[in-house]
């Protein structure tokens, strides 16, 4: 089930490769999600010394969080993936072009993962030209249920 999704990034990148990995939340986080109070629509994923991050996650608190922690909405969170993974998306995430961005988060058997996608950029003729395309598929549908 479904609770984001990145419609964002399929307009602005070509999705080549999806990888599911978990995430390091804290307790208020995991409320706050399972309350839909989660964005995704700017966030990005680096990798420093060979470990996944996941920055610009925006995780808005409950006005019923704790009173002895003070929440930050915008934190760096840890993505946790095989290590074998890792070091395979390293190779190909450093090539020109690429990118990795998150795509969509869920749960999966009672846990909320992160869906990233290995992106490369569209420029803004391609973003034109997959426009074109969802239209003309749009009008075929239409066309084909009047007859």
């Amino acid at each position: 089930m479904s609770i984001v999704q990145n419609k964002k990034a399929f307009h602005d990148y070509f999705i080549e490769e999806k990888y599911e990995t978990g995430v390091v939340f804290e307790g208020w986080e995991v409320k706050a999600i399972r309350a839909g109070r989660v964005q995704i629509k700017e966030a990005y994923v680096i990798i420093r010394n060979s470990e996944l991050f996941l920055i610009g996650c925006h995780i808005s608190p409950l006005p019923t969080a704790s009173t002895h922690i003070n929440p930050d909405p915008v934190r760096t969170r840890k993505l946790l993936l095989h290590a074998d993974e890792i070091k395979r998306l390293i190779g190909k995430a450093e090539r020109a072009g690429y990118t990795l961005v998150p795509l969509d988060m869920h749960y999966k058997a009672g846990k909320i993962k992160l869906e990233i996608g290995l992106a490369k950029g569209k420029k803004q003729h391609d973003k034109r030209e997959s426009e074109k395309q969802k239209e003309w598929m749009r009008d075929k549908q239409r066309l084909m249920r009047a007859k």
